[in-house]
């Protein structure tokens, strides 16, 4: 698909969904991006999202409900898209399972539905971390092979990502692209929404929560979001090379002992202990640290105990190997970020803090 294109993106607001629709536009072509309103995009660093030499098009529905809620103006522009990006989620933790089944997988049917009656083909955002709790080596090749799942995201997005080659062995034209943990951009750490592992970060940082469970040699992929939003744009703009495959964009392989020892050379964070979590008991831990647990560490604890990596062959066969950057650099790029906005902290002398992003963790 060289020529100039119409394409629908789906969580066109969101963190990935703004930036896919930033190198879309900006190669050229014509972007429907659906939004629950008719309201400018913001892309990762704030700006918002200047189309040129392509076309946006903003169109109000919602992907939970049939036809995604479209009017019948919209629905007859939408018939025009020559390729969906199917970037809507939710992707907070403990939320309850009526929200994930309702948006990740419900949404992602009506999606399938509208590619399937026109035969559209598809690129579908999913996760790395449908791989569950396991250990060892993942490959894009996997989907559901009895893996116990850590969380209802996790349940949720292999779910929607099954209904998606189910479609696909049906003939619809699909490609899968993979993030593991989305994180700040490559090059300054800078981030617009401080979601995913960001909410642990202050905790451990500021010692609201002192010790964990979790193993020293569990592996974390962080992801620079621009490397995600590039792989997925890439998939559209070459998708007659991305048919049929299934790509991890992965970036960073951090165990928990990296973690300690970048945030032990900072002066004014706290260090977590993890303690293995055979002998772990958050009853045990002080009363001013257990809701702080309970809300946020006890949410994403599975991931300190997978000792898990993900093969990226074939992303790195379609064009796109990891980011080259050491992990230890790229987190302390995280840090400063945070510092320099005030999220972690105070930020250094001279460097008021930035406005924190609406909706983002407090």
């Amino acid at each position: 698909m060289t020529d100039t294109m119409t394409v629908l993106v789906t969580g066109a607001s969101g963190l990935v969904g703004a930036e896919t629709t930033a190198r879309l536009t900006a190669a050229g072509h014509t972007v429907l991006a659906l939004l629950h309103h008719r309201t400018g995009l913001v892309r990762n660093d704030g700006t918002a999202l200047a189309p040129g030499p392509g076309t946006l098009v903003p169109v109000a529905g919602d992907i939970t409900r049939p036809g995604l809620g479209l009017t019948d103006g919209d629905r007859h522009l939408v018939k025009t898209a020559d390729l969906i990006v199917h970037c809507a989620a939710v992707t907070d933790f403990g939320l309850p399972e009526e929200h994930y089944r309702s948006i990740n997988v419900l949404g992602t049917r009506h999606v399938l539905a509208l590619a399937l009656a026109g035969r559209t083909p598809l690129v579908h955002v999913s996760t790395a971390y449908i791989c569950g709790e396991r250990d060892g080596i993942a490959h894009e090749d996997e989907l559901d092979v009895g893996q116990p799942l850590g969380n209802g995201y996790e349940r949720s997005k292999l779910t929607a990502e099954t209904l998606v080659h189910k479609a696909a062995a049906e003939g619809l034209p699909v490609a899968v692209v993979r993030p593991s943990i989305v994180t700040g951009a490559a090059r300054t750490g800078r981030i617009r929404d401080f979601r995913t592992i960001y909410p642990v970060l202050k905790a451990f940082t500021r010692g609201l929560v002192r010790s964990a469970p979790g193993h020293y040699d569990a592996v974390l992929d962080l992801v620079p979001v621009d490397h995600v939003a590039d792989l997925v744009a890439e998939a559209a703009l070459r998708f007659a090379d991305a048919e049929g495959r299934t790509l991890h964009a992965v970036g960073h392989e951090l165990t928990l002992r990296d973690f300690s020892d970048v945030l032990a050379t900072y002066p004014s964070f706290k260090v977590p202990r993890f303690v293995p979590p055979s002998v772990f008991s958050a009853s045990a831990l002080p009363d001013h640290e257990r809701p702080y647990y309970d809300r946020v560490i006890a949410l994403y604890d599975t991931y300190f105990r997978r000792r898990v990596r993900f093969d990226d062959t074939q992303a790195a066969a379609f064009g796109r190997r990891r980011p080259s950057a050491r992990g230890r650099t790229y987190l302390r790029r995280l840090l400063d970020h945070c510092l320099r906005t005030g999220y972690l902290g105070t930020p250094p002398p001279g460097e008021p803090p930035a406005r924190r992003p609406h909706g983002s963790p407090q």
